[in-house]
């Protein structure tokens, strides 16, 4: 026994050992680098900060001046997430740099909005940013499409004397700069914390029973709302074992179907055959509620008899079909060959009468003219050699 008790406690020391090396306690503040913009985490090593003081901190793009919004906290983080540190505390004259190039920044504005309006260019300026060293100044802008700037750049050049970059930006990105107030009374998810954006989809409101409205489905932006992400995966897992909706379902009471889901009760309400709806947890449903799979049992000696006889009788059926209307299309051709001849019977005899007509008329109007011939002329038709010889 005593063995087994040092194998565990040698076990829980390693596993706790691991568990240090994984984690360590870092001091970490929140720091606002612009008035407007959301804050952005960073580590205190040995530095006593406090909330409201200035410090300078590290950035993709450079040192910049920030002030610390919150008191630093100590937390347990993962080795691979822990946040960059802050560099110092900032002097009074890089306090004074950091108005100033607010300043330019609102002067750049002004100026930028002035020449989009004198070119005529379709795009919205969101917002600019100046790098607090002076080396270069950003226009973040929106558009529907694509906007040819060249002319834009080269003025803001000659009036500013410093390096410009445009950027287009979605709508997304646009709230998020630009920050404001969402639906449920907070500050916007993407202006206070979230550094990117997932996909989202009209599947996850679904899955949460929400309502299907877009004025309440959608964020500031227009687009559908970020928080809809943070509990869907908590939805899917939960809905599981439940039975779908509109399927049938076993209950003590009989079989009914599935008309709505209280996910966090684990619970389903059924509509019963008499009208009535009762509700039902997963427990009183013998687990899942669904019907067990129904097992398909091979097919004995006599099914498969007479499933062949069905078969060889249904052969015999269509056989006989198709015999009938063969008959039926022998038929009706010797019909249609015994009416041809007819017809053409009767349209000989119809031709032959009008011949017939046709002569006599022929030959009346023949006399006539003969008649008129003889008239005008004067003599008679001479008599034939043989008619006198007859004579």
């Amino acid at each position: 026994m005593a063995k087994t008790l040092t194998e565990k406690e040698n076990t829980s020391i390693e596993a706790s050992s691991a568990l240090e090396k994984q984690e360590h306690k870092c001091t970490i503040c929140h720091v606002r680098l612009r008035p407007e913009s959301p804050p952005v985490t960073y580590c205190v090593k040995n530095l006593n900060l406090k909330e409201g003081e200035w410090v300078l901190v590290p950035t993709d793009h450079g040192p910049e001046i920030g002030q610390v919004i919150r008191h630093p906290v100590s937390l347990p983080l993962p080795k691979d997430h822990i946040p960059p540190c802050v560099t110092r505390l900032a002097t009074t004259s890089e306090i004074e740099d950091y108005y100033k190039n607010l300043e330019m920044e609102q002067h750049g504005r002004r100026v930028c909005q002035r020449l989009i309006g004198s070119l005529g260019l379709k795009m919205k300026l969101v917002k600019v940013e100046r790098f607090f060293d002076g080396s270069k100044i950003i226009f973040f802008y929106s558009a529907e499409g694509r906007v040819d700037f060249r002319e834009l750049v080269k003025q803001l050049v000659k009036e500013l004397r410093i390096r410009v970059e445009m950027r287009q930006i979605g709508i997304r990105h646009e709230a998020k700069l630009i920050g404001g107030i969402g639906c449920c009374g907070r500050e916007l998810c993407c202006a206070s914390f979230l550094s990117g954006f997932d996909p989202i989809s009209i599947k996850m409101a679904k899955a949460q029973n929400l309502p299907l409205n877009p004025n309440k489905i959608s964020g500031f932006c227009g687009r559908l709302l970020c928080c809809l992400t943070y509990e869907y995966e908590t939805y899917k897992e939960m809905s599981q074992d439940l039975p779908g909706l509109g399927k049938a379902c076993e209950t003590p009471e009989g079989q009914g179907k599935v008309v709505r889901h209280n996910i966090f009760r684990q619970a389903v309400t059924i509509a019963m055959p008499d009208g009535t709806f009762v509700e039902y947890t997963m427990d009183e449903l013998d687990g899942s509620g669904k019907e067990p799979p129904v097992q398909e049992a091979r097919p004995s000696k006599e099914k498969k008899a007479s499933k062949s006889q069905a078969q060889a009788k249904e052969g015999r059926r269509r056989s006989g079909k198709r015999q009938q209307k063969k008959e039926k299309g022998t038929k009706s051709s010797s019909k249609k060959e015994n009416q041809q001849p007819r017809q053409s019977s009767e349209k000989a005899n119809a031709s032959k009468g009008r011949r017939g007509q046709g002569p006599k008329k022929n030959k009346k109007k023949s006399a006539k003219k003969r008649g008129q011939n003889k008239k005008r002329s004067g003599r008679k038709n001479p008599k034939k050699k043989g008619d006198n010889q007859k004579s």
